[in-house]
């Protein structure tokens, strides 16, 4: 992904409660508010921005009166964030259903190798 730029910005801006835009603490995106998420529903003719790529603690978030939904499926987060995780499924008529997991017990999973990782990750 580029350090700048339109696919930069779709990557790395994140929801927030603020009226149009904001500076992103993450120094790469924006913030958006409610009525920025609204307006691209509408400009787009879709009810809902399903989108990933920020950590939810519970798996999955609606925000703006369900505008927008974040899902988050990395569970336990970087080996230490405890958090559970979440796919959202569809069936034929569009019905939508959450599917909450948690991380496989340490005791299944093989132990990965250290690796450093960046701050902009957590």
């Amino acid at each position: 992904v580029p350090h700048d730029g339109a696919m930069c910005d779709l990557m790395w801006s994140d929801p927030e409660d603020l009226e149009g835009w904001g500076l992103s603490p993450r120094g790469a995106g924006y913030l958006f508010g409610a009525d920025i998420a609204k307006g691209f529903n509408q400009a787009n003719g879709i009810s809902t921005i399903a989108r990933a790529h920020q950590l939810v603690m519970e798996g999955y978030k609606w925000m703006f009166n369900e505008a927008l939904v974040t899902v988050w499926s990395a569970p336990n987060y970087c080996y230490r964030c405890g958090n559970v995780a979440a796919i959202l499924e569809f069936d034929e008529h569009l019905g939508q259903k959450f599917r909450i997991f948690e991380a496989a017990p340490a005791d299944v999973r093989g132990v990965p190798a250290r690796k450093l990782v960046p701050d902009y990750f957590l």
